[in-house]
């Protein structure tokens, strides 16, 4: 396709009405963009919650477990008789 022959059809395409549109284009738009509105925010609900579980069970875990705490020495055997 020469420049010519390219010019000719951007000529014809903005000289041309443009296509018909659905009637109920912008109700349908709205229909979709309510769906998608309502999803993110039940995910980010949720996962704002899977958040929360997960903090309060690392809470609950550090505080019974105390990862902070050297554990005893197991490798002397206890003085008994001294």
């Amino acid at each position: 396709m020469n420049r010519s022959n390219r010019e000719e059809r951007v000529r014809r395409l903005m000289v041309a009405r443009p296509p018909a549109l659905p009637p109920d284009l912008a109700g349908e738009a709205v229909r979709r963009g309510a769906r998608v509105l309502t999803r993110r925010t039940y995910a980010r609900r949720v996962m704002w919650v899977l958040l929360c579980a997960a903090a309060v069970a690392f809470t609950v875990w550090a505080l019974t477990a105390r990862p902070w705490v050297e554990p005893p020495s197991e490798t002397t055997p206890p003085l008994v008789g001294w």
